[in-house]
């Protein structure tokens, strides 16, 4: 069993706090991620949303916020509502003198597995490509 977390990373051309207000104001999230009824970057703060495969099968994704240093990370423990497993989501900025990197970190992926194949390590990478990407860098251009 593989147990390596799945990192995407992605150079923009924008600000470190232009990536910032995009991972963590509900009215930004909404634009190019998933629809979140309410959103509050605070340690503790649970949330949860409706999201799958477009022609597939929708999941309840449950939520917790773990981690906050401001402008820099934010993470929060990823599972299903009725499925087996946890994991983590962990979103780092690194200022790069003009430009940012960002780093999606998903970990315990693994901790899926037996959920079938929207539940794989490929299946959450195609997904997560889709919005560092795709979806992000589109928002990011159109700010």
């Amino acid at each position: 069993m593989k147990t390596d977390p799945l990192i995407i990373e992605r150079m923009y051309e924008v600000s470190p706090d232009k990536i910032w207000r995009a991972l963590t104001v509900n009215d930004e999230l909404q634009k190019w991620y998933f629809k979140l009824k309410e959103f509050h970057p605070k340690v503790g703060f649970k949330f949860d949303f409706i999201g799958g495969p477009e022609e597939g099968p929708q999941y309840l994704h449950l939520c917790e916020i773990t981690e906050i240093v401001e402008g820099k990370k934010i993470a929060y423990t990823w599972r299903y509502d009725n499925y087996p497993g946890n994991s983590t989501i962990t979103w780092e900025l690194f200022d790069q003198g003009g430009q940012t990197l960002l780093r999606l970190t998903h970990e315990d992926i693994h901790t899926f597995e037996e959920n079938g194949p929207n539940f794989t390590k490929e299946s959450f990478k195609g997904g997560w490509t889709y919005f560092v990407h795709t979806a992000l860098k589109e928002y990011l251009e159109n700010v």
